[in-house]
């Protein structure tokens, strides 16, 4: 997690351990300006920090991606001035109007694809995102395999399992999910390097990172993408290398705008 660390600048962090386990005091994100994105930078890095050091992990291979999903470019400077690099959006069309003129200025920036992607949006992902997270079928596979190919450009994919099984939510079904991490990587040569899930909301989060840990170890996949503002010490316990926070980043989320 070498990127916090220094995304937090000169900021020092301990961890507070009691019998072994880590004790972690319950803050809600604050909202304003830069001062405060700042603290809620430091207050989620403390406990990513205290949870790895808890599970006897190495913090370092945990890294934060600020979820900045409908928050304006000023929230998104003030992440970037305090040294933070490592974001994620849902929607390409939202991405390509924020981010084109940051990665001119911050070219160290990585960004992460987290939310569904159609395949008349891929190349505008290929070409924009370090990490795409969302990659849950074999059109879509075969879709980014000829864009990476013609394209030349070719950022990390990620595959989205839904370990709930949940109708409404996109990702491949976890009895399929090996049949398709094959067709990726073996069939079209997608580089493929982890996992990623959001479990149900009213279900206990850990039967499905555990879940999704398993079918990363059995094909040999180093990254899992797990855990949010609500649960990512719980993901980190469980071996999460990603985890995607948005308000406890950044404040609420505004609504939408309605067009």
């Amino acid at each position: 997690m070498k990127e916090i660390r220094l995304q937090i600048l000169s900021l020092q962090f301990g961890s507070a351990l009691l019998n072994g386990a880590c004790v972690m005091i319950e803050r809600k994100p604050q909202t304003g300006g830069a001062t405060t994105i700042l603290e809620n930078l430091r207050i989620v890095t403390e406990g990513i920090i205290s949870m790895a050091k808890a599970a006897g992990r190495d913090p370092d291979a945990v890294t934060l991606v600020a979820v900045s999903k409908l928050q304006d470019k000023g929230k998104i400077r003030q992440a970037l001035d305090a040294g933070h690099r490592v974001f994620g959006e849902n929607r390409v069309q939202e991405a390509k109007a924020k981010w084109s003129h940051f990665k001119g200025d911050y070219p160290d920036l990585k960004l992460h694809l987290i939310g569904p992607l159609q395949t008349n949006k891929a190349r505008d992902a290929v070409r924009l995102f370090d990490v795409i997270e969302s990659l849950d079928r074999p059109k879509l596979a075969r879709t980014l395999a000829e864009i990476m190919k013609r394209d030349g450009r070719r950022p990390d994919c990620f595959i989205q399992v839904n370990t709930g099984e949940e109708p409404q939510k996109a990702g491949v079904l976890p009895a399929d999910a090996d049949a398709l991490i094959s067709t990726c990587r073996d069939e079209l040569g997608l580089p493929v390097t982890g996992l990623m899930c959001i479990p149900p909301q009213d279900e206990e989060p850990s039967l499905h990172f555990a879940l999704l840990d398993d079918i990363a170890h059995r094909n040999r996949l180093a990254f899992l993408s797990m855990g949010m503002s609500n649960d990512y010490p719980i993901a980190v316990r469980f071996g999460a290398t990603h985890v995607r926070v948005g308000t406890g980043v950044f404040g609420p989320r505004p609504a939408p705008t309605v067009v």
